[in-house]
């Protein structure tokens, strides 16, 4: 099963570009935590990445809610990820048609596909939002999330949603690298063979429980070894208060540990 193996093995046996540099990343860092950077100034966005860089695998930006967003913006985070060696996903979470999420992807103010390494979108419209995607992304050797499951309280993608995720995803593996999710989805049909899909499980956090509007928490080690995902997903839990440089490292230590963890159990 992939979650018993080293992010470097699952990287040397994978197809797609971003999933091997994601688990590159990983291995070489010794972190599995990506930092959501929800803050709505240039400015705020900026300070964050430069002080969590050394510490997470990926950056998770909502590029939309920047009050003052420019290109400028997307050179100092290019320039960031490479500084300090990680991917940059954009929580775009694409909700319509083919066509119109091609041009979405491609085009508009943000142009997000040449710059973000990974994106992700709902299945809501079908598989044809994965095509239009493709078409895009399969050439700038990025990839995409399918969001499988949510963190929220009363999210609706649960059963059977859930279940066709994971098949849309089986279907276009040249491009789809993973889930967002709370969990493991293999086991709800039968693994193929060397299937190794990413899971990002947002909900992290070491103290709260909840936020007042939906969000639930579990922690670092609920996430990677009890439900076997591989990259915990951290906003206010970092730079919400307290130290923002030492909480990146709790949380880098933690799900690294976690992972550590996972590991071993699975080699027993």
């Amino acid at each position: 099963m992939a979650q018993s193996k080293r992010y470097s093995e699952r990287a040397s046996a994978h197809t797609n570009p971003t999933a091997i540099r994601l688990f590159q990343i990983m291995e070489r860092k010794q972190t599995n935590l990506s930092v959501s950077a929800d803050v709505t100034t240039k400015a705020e966005l900026l300070r964050i990445t430069d002080a969590v860089g050394p510490y997470i695998c990926c950056l998770k930006t909502h590029i939309d809610i920047l009050s003052d967003f420019d290109h400028d913006l997307i050179d100092q985070l290019t320039a960031l990820a490479k500084k300090h060696d990680f991917l940059i996903f954009e929580d775009r979470k694409f909700a319509d048609i083919g066509n119109t999420v091609k041009l979405q992807y491609s085009s508009g103010v943000h142009k997000i596909a040449s710059w973000s390494h990974i994106t992700n979108a709902h299945i809501v419209p079908g598989e044809g939002i994965v095509k239009g995607l493709a078409e895009v992304g399969i050439p700038l050797q990025r990839g995409l999330l399918l969001l499988a499951e949510m963190s929220s309280a009363g999210s609706l993608a649960t059963g059977e949603y859930t279940l066709e995720a994971l098949r849309i995803a089986r279907r276009n593996k040249e491009f789809c690298i993973g889930f967002i999710g709370q969990r493991r989805l293999e086991g709800l049909i039968p693994v193929e063979e060397k299937e190794d899909f990413i899971y990002m499980s947002p909900g992290v956090g070491l103290t709260s429980k909840g936020d007042g509007l939906g969000q639930q928490y579990r922690t670092p080690r609920e996430v990677i070894l009890d439900s076997g995902c591989d990259v915990i997903i951290v906003g206010r839990g970092i730079y919400g208060s307290g130290d923002t440089v030492e909480n990146a490292k709790t949380y880098q230590k933690a799900g690294w540990d976690a992972y550590l963890e996972r590991i071993e159990k699975g080699r027993k």
